[in-house]
């Protein structure tokens, strides 16, 4: 074998697991494996998983932070008019190098595929074209999906769905949208229907911002799922946001759940974005602003995490950490069972990638050599530490790697190095 990684433990709980990799793909997975490797790493009992996946990211606005200036509220609104005020001035190679930037970020923090919405309000489309060239040069160690994004609205946008469908044409994947930006309650209906429609013509995977609002009468997410069955779509949509749910009443919720279920629609919460953003217009008490995370996992319906933003217009934090959101997630959403928070863990890495149909994704024989190795011994602790990547592994070839988290201590009677782990001693 090319490499063999001893004593790792997964995120499925399997321990004293071996993994040897040949070439740029796992050829076995067990205990005590008796294939030697070329190279030979000892994951010390350590979590190995499979990378972490970002369902939901805007690249094109990245690390634009304070261009043209700062968002001095912090709200939605003020940044969707500061990104009205930076398009006309984006270069095409700036846009491309701060992209480029934050995959190397995405990188070193293990995320190996990433969602990520284009707005194609610009007559120019020159945030697509940069983002295909883009695609096309972290190929090698970073899956990109782009998703047609009109941010201005579908019909309140003069020329967006044909610089949707011009988009697409160039290459871009899914086929996004935002209802609730249009003008009226119709009309956001209406785009659902032209937009879907589409995608079922096209072949085509649908990624629509949805109810991304306070207000609980904003409902296009059941729109949405009656398009995708009557459209025969199911596996293929994803409605985004749906924070209007943490507003809607509970007997309305009961009767939506199933739809959402039935239609086979997946979601995505972002965290750090959601809490962020909503609830602007509350004193106190003050809602959460994150969808149902918890009763969508119990209706069947697949739930992924999103980071959304990472300094740009609309929020000045974040350094592209999965981890950091779905701890973010757990505590929003109160998933603190030992289930929920797995749950949590499988939000940034196996559930997206399902969502995005990523080939040749898991630790099984056949699969993409594909690896993190993070600090940690499971996956609640890498959550807990927002733990180091040890090694990142892109198709067998290590693409990344970090030391461990480690503090020096000078204090009398007392270990001299402390890493955050309960009961282990590094002396």
């Amino acid at each position: 074998m090319d490499l063999v990684i001893r004593n790792a433990t997964l995120a499925d709980g399997r321990r004293h697991v071996d993994i040897a990799i040949d070439g740029a793909t796992i050829a076995a997975v067990g205990p005590q494996l008796a294939a030697r490797g070329a190279r030979e790493i000892d994951a010390g009992g350590d979590l190995v998983s499979t990378p972490l996946v970002d369902a939901h990211f805007h690249m094109d606005a990245t690390l634009s932070y304070g261009l043209p200036r700062v968002n001095q509220s912090g709200t939605l609104l003020e940044g969707i008019a500061l990104w009205g005020e930076l398009k006309p001035q984006l270069a095409q190679e700036a846009l491309i190098e701060r992209a480029l930037q934050y995959c190397d970020w995405a990188v070193a923090r293990g995320l190996l595929a990433i969602r990520t919405h284009v707005d194609v309000c610009d007559q120019r489309l020159l945030a697509v074209e940069a983002l295909l060239e883009v695609k096309r040069r972290v190929a090698p160690y970073l899956d990109l999906q782009l998703v047609a994004f009109p941010q201005d609205g579908l019909l309140r946008s003069a020329g967006a769905f044909d610089n949707l469908k011009r988009a697409i044409a160039m290459g871009v994947d899914v086929v996004g949208g935002i209802p609730h930006f249009e003008r009226t309650m119709a009309q956001g209906a209406e785009s659902v229907r032209l937009l879907c429609e589409y995608a079922a013509e096209q072949g085509l995977m649908v990624d629509m911002h949805c109810d991304e609002s306070d207000d609980p009468l904003s409902r296009h997410i059941e729109t949405l799922a009656a398009e995708t069955l009557r459209l025969g779509l199911q596996g293929r949509v994803t409605g985004s946001h749906l924070t209007s749910m943490h507003s809607m009443d509970n007997y309305y919720v009961s009767k939506l759940l199933p739809l959402i279920a039935e239609s086979g629609v997946a979601a995505i919460a972002n965290p750090l974005i959601n809490i962020t953003l909503q609830g602007r217009h509350d004193t106190y008490p003050k809602r959460r602003g994150m969808t149902r995370v918890p009763e969508l996992l119990a209706a069947g319906v697949p739930v992924a995490f999103g980071h959304d933003c990472v300094m740009d217009p609309w929020y000045g934090m974040g350094s592209g950490d999965m981890l950091e959101v779905a701890h973010m997630g757990l505590h929003v959403a109160q998933m603190t069972s030992q289930a929920g928070m797995r749950q949590c863990f499988e939000a940034v890495t196996s559930t997206p990638a399902r969502i995005l149909g990523l080939q040749g994704y898991g630790i099984e024989p056949g699969c993409n050599a594909d690896l993190v190795l993070f600090d940690a011994g499971d996956p609640v602790e890498a959550i807990r530490l927002r733990a180091a990547r040890r090694l990142v592994l892109r198709r067998g070839q290590i693409v990344s790697e970090a030391p461990p988290a480690r503090a020096t201590l000078h204090l009398p009677g007392r270990p001299g190095t402390v890493d955050f782990r309960l009961g282990r001693s590094l002396d």
